[in-house]
């Protein structure tokens, strides 16, 4: 399989995922299962989000490109009832997870969308520690607001998506930023 045989990040790609309309789940997916859930779910016509990022990989002197999901075992269903059932008529889910702060959920989602579409190198992060809650000052990420970790003389900008206890980061001149008092 080749990256042009992933399946979008999301349905509509002019659409943040704050946008969406509907009732959230967090899925849970069986192993490696995320991008063929994403192509089932936009064959049925159901809204999701399934963030990915490019990564390189290398083997034996070899180096390529690969799409991974940016939160493995995971990816986020937006609709209604039916939706919910188609998803899981896919026998690709593991579990199902209930969003009980939707419009946190929501927003959470909408700033990792922006990460992703910036340009920026985004990893994923699989465990959060406290820093300053800060906001990034210009560009095309202004006003988005997120934790800061340092390291390396660089900032790394951390959203964070609470009820995976996951996150992602992407690295910035800390003059960029401004603590949110």
């Amino acid at each position: 399989m080749t990256t042009t045989d992933n399946p979008p990040v999301k349905p509509d790609s002019d659409i943040s995922p704050g946008q969406f309309e509907g009732t959230w789940w967090v899925v849970h997916t069986k192993p490696r299962q995320e991008k063929a859930l994403a192509r089932d779910l936009l064959a049925a016509g159901c809204q999701y989000f399934a963030p990915m990022y490019q990564a390189v990989r290398r083997s034996k002197g070899r180096a390529w490109k690969a799409t991974l999901p940016l939160f493995p075992g995971y990816l986020f269903l937006c609709g209604t009832g039916d939706d919910k059932l188609q998803a899981l008529k896919t026998n690709r889910i593991a579990n199902l997870l209930a969003v009980p702060n939707q419009a946190k959920l929501a927003e959470e989602l909408a700033a990792i969308d922006l990460l992703l579409q910036s340009g920026l190198a985004v990893s994923s992060r699989n465990s959060l520690k406290k820093g300053t809650l800060c906001r990034i000052r210009t560009g095309p990420l202004a006003d988005l607001q997120g934790h800061i970790e340092r390291a390396k003389g660089k900032a790394r900008f951390v959203v964070n998506v609470t009820i995976l206890g996951q996150a992602a980061m992407v690295e910035l001149d800390a003059d960029l930023l401004e603590p949110i008092t």
